[in-house]
């Protein structure tokens, strides 16, 4: 991956146990355009709080993000353990503390212990010369069980640029903002307001548009940076460029959201739903997040159970405009039912070959207007029980 301007660290501080990396650093060379979206969750962790009031300027020039404590519920202890993480960081980088932003994951409720953080971060900055982003990649992981990256190359100007990102994320997912945590970097030079309006869209139509278990975290964020280091001309909102970056962020965002479904907490499937035919495109959004939050229909995709009453009961509940005499189902290609009745014939066995597959499609038509979504999700297996059962051990 060839980005410019941009140095990575990461290292072992032992917040939550021995043995692994957990506190992350990364900084760009020059202060970055930089937009985020945190979650829409009224209960909000410490670092949220603090990352989102300072992201009103628009600059950002250092993340600094720690797993295994999501320092949320921690009242204003919490808040004082972020602001000091960040000041420490910004001393060490010799940058103004407003220039960085904090991100936390892990157990909701536990005071962060700043002793190990603060003995940490000398080294976290000294690290940088060495570190990459798989470090960083690595470090942010709960249950997560691998990494998730992708980067895109583009041009601006005659200028090569490069879009990169991680993300972490594997059980309380539905974000209807960003996902877990997922932080974004670029070399190209983006003027705010293209930055903003290219990033918001390419998130709504990725990391909000997945879900593994219908629950929305703490301490969701999603970050990008714009360094300019690539040294292009700077793109501006409604020019061809700005489509041209908006694809290739999209294209990251999709393949870093399409990556936590398939790492779901104990999913053994990878289920893309689309919705068509409905009065707009927000009543399919509803429908298609209904068929992929529904525990019934998780737990048929789970036992490979072509149980299409289920999908069409979720889609009714929606609160989408429903006609039950319009309604058509797939898995696949195979047509399980159509007109709101079973199709008949072998459909069943059919139905249940499709959802044997790793991967497989449920298309959905309303049969109403022209309205679509899709959205994608997992199954809902015995080891998710397992993993939450005891996350705090």
């Amino acid at each position: 991956m060839d980005i410019k301007g941009f140095q990575f660290a990461a290292v072992e501080a032992a917040i939550k146990k021995q043995g692994r990396k957990d506190l992350a650093l990364i900084f760009s060379e020059a202060p970055a355009t930089a937009v985020a979206v945190f979650t829409t969750n009224a209960v909000k962790a410490a670092p949220v709080l603090l990352s989102a009031e300072r992201i009103k300027s628009c600059r950002a020039q250092a993340m600094v993000v720690n797993s295994g404590n999501a320092n949320a519920c921690t009242g204003e202890q919490g808040m004082r353990a972020a602001r000091e993480t960040s000041r420490q960081v910004a001393e060490g980088l010799g940058i103004p503390e407003e220039a960085v932003q904090v991100s936390s994951t892990g157990v909701i409720g536990v005071q962060l212990p700043m002793d190990r953080v603060r003995a940490a971060i000398p080294a976290l900055v000294d690290g940088l010369n060495s570190g990459t982003l798989d470090d960083v990649a690595e470090a942010i992981m709960t249950t997560d069980t691998f990494p998730k990256m992708e980067a895109r190359s583009g041009q601006a100007g005659g200028v090569t640029y490069t879009v990169a990102g991680i993300a972490k994320g594997a059980g309380m997912i539905m974000p209807n903002m960003a996902t877990m945590l997922s932080f974004i970097i670029t070399d190209a030079a983006v003027e705010a307001p293209a930055l903003d309006r290219c990033f918001r869209r390419a998130v709504e139509t990725s990391f909000n548009a997945i879900t593994v278990d219908g629950d929305m975290s703490t301490n969701d964020t999603c970050l990008v940076m714009a360094n300019g280091m690539a040294g292009n001309p700077a793109i501006a909102a409604g020019t061809p460029e700005a489509l041209a970056f908006e694809a290739l962020l999209q294209e990251v965002l999709l393949s870093l959201a399409q990556q936590i479904v398939k790492d779901g907490e104990g999913a053994t499937k990878f289920v893309e739903i689309r919705v068509a035919g409905a009065r707009s495109d927000a009543d399919a959004k509803r429908a298609a997040m209904a068929i992929a939050n529904s525990s019934l229909v998780k737990t048929a995709f789970f036992g490979q159970d072509a149980n299409w009453g289920r999908i069409f009961a979720a889609v009714g509940s929606s609160g989408a405009e429903v006609d039950q005499t319009l309604l058509s189902l797939s898995f696949d290609a195979v047509c399980m039912a159509k007109n709101g009745i079973f199709a008949g014939g072998d459909a069943e066995a059919l139905g249940t070959e499709a959802l044997r597959k790793k991967e497989f499609t449920v298309s959905v038509g309303l049969g109403l207007g022209n309205g679509s979504a899709t959205v994608y999700t997992s199954d809902l297996s015995h080891e998710y029980v397992s993993i939450n059962a005891d996350y705090r051990s």
